[in-house]
């Protein structure tokens, strides 16, 4: 049997380094379009593998990618300038990278190929009280990174044969750390500085750890003509939660963590809504890892990692 072949853009990166490993486990071919920005090695162990392939380069070159194309099966673009800090910090990348860079990629696409776009539910903005969004509440960016994510989405499922998964706010361990993620970043703070000044702590947010992340793309897989052209909300139903609640959350495992809301300070991505993942989970689809176990992987993993120098900006 001929074994199908995967093209991720951006396979490097913080979910794409927990995800590849486990598509090589699935018996997939895989292809790494990167450009290694960050000088991650997070994709060494897989070296050895046959199935894998890697190159170094960006996802806006045509040439390469009309190259990887000819034998890929199924793309998963993950290549993007991603969270609003990293896109204020260079517009133009923004632009070009998250929006320009895929359009270019269904340009060039064949009709067979099958699309599966992660993306992220921040698109939401800010929320209904007491409302859950569903994949068919309006979309409304506020930041520029969720405005590319948005344009992109809409791009994608209009070109057909494909889906995408509006992703929660990651947390868990990658080989290519991200401390800068909410859940990351204050179980980082209450591992080393015991303490986290928080504000617009009501402000609520949905969560998913990154190894359901990866799940979902392997299920997706295994049930996309069922789930084509459509769009997903992926995140944990027990973890609609505010950042204060997560606070206290993060304090059961770690008792001496304090944290104190400040009247300063304000989400660039304005993020404060409720989600529901009801649509994903009629399709058979259960996460697996809880916040709590997110945490206690996050604490032992703060025992190794002892700097910040694992983020986007």
């Amino acid at each position: 049997m001929t074994k199908e072949c995967i093209f991720i853009t951006g396979g490097a990166g913080y979910i794409g380094s927990i995800l590849v490993p486990i598509l090589l486990s699935q018996n997939y071919k895989v292809i790494v379009l990167d450009n290694f920005l960050f000088s991650q090695t997070s994709l060494l162990t897989c070296c050895t593998h046959p199935d894998f392939q890697v190159i170094r380069g960006d996802c806006r070159d045509k040439t390469l990618l009309q190259a990887c194309l000819k034998q890929a099966d199924i793309i998963i673009p993950m290549a993007a300038i991603v969270g609003a800090p990293a896109c204020a910090l260079d517009n133009t990348a923004a632009h070009s990278i998250n929006i320009q860079a895929i359009e270019l990629l269904l340009d060039l696409r064949h009709g067979h190929q099958k699309i599966i776009y992660p993306t992220t539910n921040s698109g939401y903005g800010i929320g209904t009280k007491d409302s859950l969004c569903t994949e068919d509440t309006p979309l409304n960016p506020i930041s520029l990174y969720g405005t590319t994510k948005v344009a992109a989405e809409r791009f994608i499922l209009a070109a057909g044969q494909s889906v995408s998964l509006r992703l929660a706010t990651v947390f868990g361990l990658s080989p290519r750390m991200r401390i800068d993620l909410l859940v990351n970043d204050f179980v980082y703070r209450a591992v080393n500085d015991r303490a986290v000044i928080v504000f617009e702590g009501h402000f609520k947010r949905n969560y998913i750890h990154i190894r359901d992340v990866a799940n979902a793309f392997i299920h997706v897989l295994k049930h996309f003509t069922q789930m084509q052209n459509e769009a997903y909300n992926l995140g944990l139903s027990t973890a609609n939660l505010s950042k204060l609640e997560l606070c206290a959350q993060i304090k059961k495992q770690i008792p001496d963590f304090v944290f104190l809301e400040a009247d300063t300070g304000e989400d660039p991505d304005k993020r404060n809504y409720t989600v529901s993942n009801e649509k994903i989970e009629r399709t058979g689809f259960k996460p697996s890892y809880s916040l709590d176990v997110g945490i206690a992987e996050l604490k032992k993993g703060y025992t190794i990692l002892r700097n910040q120098c694992y983020a986007n900006v």
